[in-house]
């Protein structure tokens, strides 16, 4: 960004690419965003280590204040999974637990203006630093073919090879309607994790945009400065109810699958 003149398209277009490495040499087949996959490990160890602080000096009796919080949210998505839920695995609210928190606190990265982090790594040579994994949508798109993979597991469990296969191809419309049923449950199982991780990325990335053209317009002159203020406490207020709703959505919507996964047409 040296030496170019600051607008507000360059300073949205800059916060908005990610730092890629590329593997393959001189014809690479893949690029990796790394600041998305350093961000998302990062917040994965965070809450982690912020559980286990919770549970290293867990009492049967009176808790702690930072043991009763973890307590009642987790039993709060307990709760949620529970009465979702309606097969037998064991696996589903540790699942509904990784996701919530995982993506709520890669969502709470929303709240740290960008500048905040990006000109401290500039300082080191650092180009590029997008600093929200939600609004990456290779993010979401990994984690919602993750619940994607999930869910065939869950098929298989419950059904078998054999019933999948022959739900897949005779319902809802019976067997003489076969080729139907096979496009209509394709569409139907694919469109799943697409709409999963397109809703999460739609927000986040839609929500990163307009704090940033806050953030520029609010630049010029102290009036400026002033309504930039403002308006960027209202939005940052506003994506106070945004953030944990959209990893609540995203967790249901995976317990959701999961459930009818194993349900019968």
């Amino acid at each position: 960004m040296a030496g170019e003149a600051l607008t507000p398209t360059t300073y949205i277009q800059h916060h908005l690419k990610n730092l890629t490495a590329q593997v393959g040499g001189d014809g690479p087949f893949w690029t990796i965003n790394v600041d998305t996959f350093v961000t998302a490990v990062l917040m994965g160890l965070l809450i982690v280590f912020a559980f286990w602080l919770a549970t290293r000096k867990a009492t049967a009796g009176v808790p702690g204040k930072w043991q009763a919080f973890v307590e009642i949210m987790l039993e709060f998505v307990d709760k949620q999974a529970r009465d979702t839920y309606h097969g037998t695995s064991k696996l589903v609210t540790p699942i509904a637990i990784t996701i919530f928190f995982w993506i709520l606190m890669m969502n709470l990265l929303k709240m740290i203006p960008a500048d905040f982090i990006a000109k401290p790594l500039e300082l080191l040579g650092v180009g590029y630093w997008k600093p929200v994994p939600t609004a990456d949508v290779n993010a979401t798109l990994g984690m919602s073919i993750s619940v994607f993979f999930l869910m065939i597991v869950f098929a298989f469990r419950s059904k078998g090879f054999g019933g999948f296969a022959k739900e897949f191809l005779t319902a809802p419309f019976g067997k003489w309607m076969m080729p139907f049923n096979l496009i209509l449950n394709i569409v139907e199982w694919v469109s799943k994790p697409i709409s999963l991780a397109m809703r999460l990325f739609g927000n986040m990335f839609g929500g990163e945009i307009v704090f940033l053209l806050i953030w520029v317009l609010g630049g010029a002159g102290i009036v400026g400065m002033f309504g930039g203020a403002v308006f960027g406490l209202g939005w940052m207020l506003f994506h106070l109810l945004v953030i944990p709703l959209q990893a609540f959505i995203f967790m249901m919507l995976s317990i959701v699958y999961l459930s009818l996964s194993e349900d019968s047409h």
